[in-house]
Formats: structure tokens, sequence, C-alpha cells
């Protein structure tokens, strides 16, 4: 019988206790464990709200051993930028004794919370289940698959401009032959999801998988082919895209070559570990746009070398090619030193964060953890240890050799990073954080400026009736020109190209700015915000609804 925990709000960090790392401007903050409890947390995700920047939802792979033996799945929410977070080891939807772990978990264009998880061992498949209320309460199941399956991973399209805005994907890879990788999708999370169908037809068995969105709603799935003899090596990893919301798909069974670590670490008191990919797009304002980041742990295929190391690669070209390997990990080649459960995010700025598990300050027994950082698409990497305590894994019983999870995770909210991992060092395996910030910011004379034209998103959006907007102007580059006042326009036009209201007209020095638009007297329906400064321009859309 599995066990429900009820919800508590549990406060234990507050943001402004933050500590400067390597004086290049990345505050890290105190590590603190975002939900504290004597149950196992592993396998942790994160994810955004997509119009709230203040709404976090994080979810775990929960186990119980003793008193007696349990599995579920964690709901972990913060909607103050993780000051505090609220929560349960246990999502509390029926049919709650079926539940099996494994979960996933997005947000989509209303806010509804999603999540998917695996049934109990007897019972093969895949299940969802939405919250409308920040995840206090959660629906009954409804079935995806009743396929033998690996983790399935989901994503929400939240783009107001996509012909797919509000569709959710799950993919899954098989476990049983030939191993493909299926997808489906639900345009109403409320109903039901669509008769699943194989993405590709594989020469090889085909592991883990992962699904990201592009600029225009591209989807884009990655997995690992592996070996068919133990120890089931990753050897290349598959790649496909759609860019009709899955009707179609573009496959290539080996988009690239790998070696991964899969297998027991014996430093490490023979942990399991793997190197499935991970991926993320590059969704940023620049000339990076578009780029596509996968990252895995390899070895004994360079650029990693013979102790397990953190590779990138990346495609320009929506996938069609790759670059070659990219070391992440800065530590001496070949020193012994053990990376392993990569994870990625490339934040609105086009910044490349990858966190992972590292011993290069610790001995080889224990780990801690690590953020590199590149600006300038993966040619440059600096490095810091986010954890401010390393820990010696050991296994979690009850769930394979050597288990302790199989990853962790990151996302980013403006000029914020929000990794998680899980830790045993309070005696079990907790979710862990350590807010990050990062400047996007010059100093100049001693005041602040934005380096960079940014318009964001509305939020909320949809909206009824306020809403608010964001932008940043930064400072004239020209020598010959007044800096510190620029022209900036901000105006809203419907979808026929009438201009609505004009929310700025008038010159600004460069800063960051929030303005309030209330729509109270317009129709619901699709407008467009267009912001000029000098001879920038950004446009977005946003719906107004009833």
């Amino acid at each position: 019988m599995i066990k429900h925990i009820t919800f508590l709000l549990i406060c234990f960090f507050n943001i402004n206790s933050i500590s400067l790392s390597q004086g290049d401007g990345i505050s890290i903050g105190k590590n603190y464990r975002i939900y504290s409890s004597a149950v196992n947390q592993s396998e942790v995700f994160i994810v955004k709200h997509p119009a709230n920047p203040d709404i976090l939802f994080s979810s775990a792979n929960t186990v119980l051993i003793q008193p007696s033996f349990f599995i579920s799945e964690g709901i972990y929410v913060s909607t103050n930028s993780g000051n505090s977070w609220y929560g349960s080891d246990t999502c509390n939807g029926a049919n709650i004794n079926f539940h099996g772990g494994d979960p996933s978990i997005t947000i989509d264009k209303n806010g509804t919370f999603i999540l998917t998880r695996k049934s109990a061992t007897t019972f093969p498949g895949v299940y969802s289940h939405y919250s409308t209320n920040n995840g206090r309460n959660w629906s009954s199941q409804k079935t995806i698959a009743t396929d033998d399956l690996e983790r399935a991973s989901i994503i929400s399209d939240s783009n107001p401009a996509s012909n797919f805005y509000g569709r959710t994907y799950a993919i899954w890879a098989m476990l049983t032959p030939p191993y493909p990788i299926k997808f489906t999708f639900t345009d109403d999370i409320t109903s039901n999801w669509a008769v699943p169908n194989k993405l590709n037809n594989p020469s090889f068995r085909g592991a883990g998988g992962d699904i990201k969105l592009g600029p225009n709603s591209e989807v884009y799935v990655c997995w690992a082919g592996l070996t068919s003899t133990s120890p089931f090596t990753e050897v290349l990893v598959g790649f496909a895209s759609s860019t009709n919301g899955g009707t179609n798909w573009n496959v290539y069974e080996k988009a690239f070559d790998m070696n991964g670590i899969v297998g027991l670490l014996t430093s490490k008191q023979n942990i399991r570990v793997n190197g499935l990919p991970r991926m993320s797009v590059d969704l940023s304002n620049k000339s990076s746009n578009g780029t596509i980041y996968i990252v895995t742990a390899e070895k004994n295929l360079l650029p990693a070398g013979n102790d397990p190391d953190i590779i990138l690669r990346k495609s320009t070209d929506g996938g069609l090619n790759w670059s070659a390997g990219i070391r992440v990990n800065q530590d001496a080649f070949n020193n012994g030193k053990t990376q392993f459960f990569p994870a990625i995010n490339v934040d609105q700025y086009g910044g490349i964060n990858i966190i992972f598990y590292d011993d290069r300050n610790t001995t080889n027994d224990s780990s801690g953890v690590f953020l590199a950082r590149s600006t300038d698409g993966g040619n440059n990497w600096n490095e810091y240890q986010i954890s401010d305590h390393n820990f010696r894994p050991s296994a979690i019983g009850g769930l394979g050799q050597g288990y302790i999870g199989d990853n962790i995770d990151i996302t980013s909210s403006g000029n914020k990073l929000y990794p998680v991992w899980m830790d045993n060092s309070s005696g079990n395996y907790q979710i862990w954080t350590a807010p990050i910030i990062f400047p996007v910011v010059s100093i100049d004379d001693e005041i602040i400026k934005p380096i960079e034209f940014v318009l964001e998103q509305n939020y909320p959006n949809p909206f009824n009736p306020s809403t608010k907007i964001r932008y940043s102007i930064p400072a004239a580059v020209e020598t010959h020109r007044d800096a510190s006042l620029q022209m900036v326009t901000l105006k809203i036009y419907d979808i026929l190209g009438s201009e609505v209201a004009t929310l700025v007209n008038e010159a600004q020095a460069p800063g960051y700015y929030e303005i309030d638009f209330n729509a109270a007297q317009l129709a619901s329906g699709v407008y467009i915000y267009r912001l000029q400064y000098d001879k920038n321009v950004s446009v977005k859309k946003m719906i107004k609804l009833n």
C-alpha cells in the first residue's frame, strides 16, 4: 500500500543570502533541501512556469525502504522563485495504489501542472495526471500506453505563436524488441492522448530519450543506441525532428557516435551510472537562436579521456549535422577523476549551463556538484563547484543493483539558474539546490546597464484583463552619441495590424523596464506587442481571454 504524505509548507532559504563565487559575477547561493523528509528522493527534475517566473515545479522518484517499501512521485512547488517550497513525497492522483515512480513533468500554457509516471511493476505502462492548483491536488490517471517501457519524457508547447500552442508531447523507449522510441501527444490534458506511434525503426536498442521544442515549435527528440550484449554500452545518439507537431518526422538513427559510461562505478560503492543524452535548445534573441545542444557522459572516445568526462555536441541546422565533441569539464585530461549525470539548460541569453557530479575536489569515493557555463557556444567554459559540501554515494535498496537515480536537472528564469540534484549527506537521498545568479550587465562608471536589447514574453499569458511586459534597453555603442537617453516605443496591435494601444513613446535611459498593460476594454483574441529602440525592433504575441 502506498502511503500518502500530506502537504506541508517548508521554508529553508532566503534568496538574499548569496555568496559571491570567483569574482566573475556569478553568485552561488547556500545549498538547501527543498523538501526535507525520511523518503529517498532520486531522479530529480525541475521546470519553470511558462508565464509566471516565480513558479517552479520539481519532482523526483520517491522511495521508502522501511518500515514498508513504497515508491511514488514527489511534488515540490515554489511560488516565490525558490525562497520557500511546499509539497509531498506522493502524487495524490488516483489510482494511488498503482503509482510506480519514474516521473516526468511540464507546465502547459494555462499553468496546468502535468506529470507522467510508470505504473506498479505488475501493470506496465505510462500514465498522466494534471493539477490546476499548483500541485496541491491531482487528477485521476489517464492511460498513455500499456507498453513495457522506460520512463517517458514530456514537454508542452507554450509558444502563443505556435500552430500547436498548448499541445503536450510524450516520448519513451520500449523495453521490448526491436526497442523503438514511441511518441504521442494530447491537445487537451483533461481528455485522452493520441494513439502512440513508433518514431523510428532501429537496428540498435533505444534507451533514455529526451524531448525539447525549437524556436518555431519544432519537436526534437534524442535517445541513446545500445549494444546488444552486456554491459549494453551507449554507442550512438539517435535524433528525430518534426516541424508539424509530430505528424511527420525526419529520423537519424545515428546522429553521431558516442561511448557512454553505463555500468557500475567501483570507486563509488558500485553505484549505477549511464551516459544517456540530455538536450536543450537556444531560444534566445541572439544569432545562436535555434542551436540544439546534446550532452552525454563518456569515456575512451575523444575528446573524452579514459575516465568519465562530460561531452557536448551541437547542431545549427536542425539536427542534420553535428559538431565534433567538446569536452565540457576543464580538469586535467586523464587525471582519474569522474564526471557523470550531466544536465543542460540554455538560458534566455544564450548561455549554456551544464551541471554534473564531479569528484575533482574530493576523494574518488565521494562527489560534489559542478556547473560549467559557456557564453560563446561552448568554445570556452567557466566552472564552479556549486555544492558547498561533498557526499559519499551509496545505492538505494530495492530498485536494482547500484541504483541512486539516473539523472539530475537544471532550469533557468531570467538571469537565475535553478539546479537540482540528489545527495545522501543527510542520511538518505534528498533534493538539494543552490540558486545561482549570473550577470547580464556591464558596469560603466558604476552604473549597471543591460548589454542586450531584450523584449520578454508577457506574463501571465494568456491573461485577463492585465499582464506585464518586461524589456531592457542597452547603452548605445556609438562613440559620438548620447548614451543616456534613447527613443523607445512599445505599441499593441490587433491581429489585423491595427494599433490599439501605445504603452511607451518616450526617450528612456538604458535599464530594465516593466510595463503593466490592462486590456479590459479589448475583446478576447491574439494581440501583437512591438518594441522599437533606435533601429532595433522586437515583436511578440500574447492572448487575451474572456
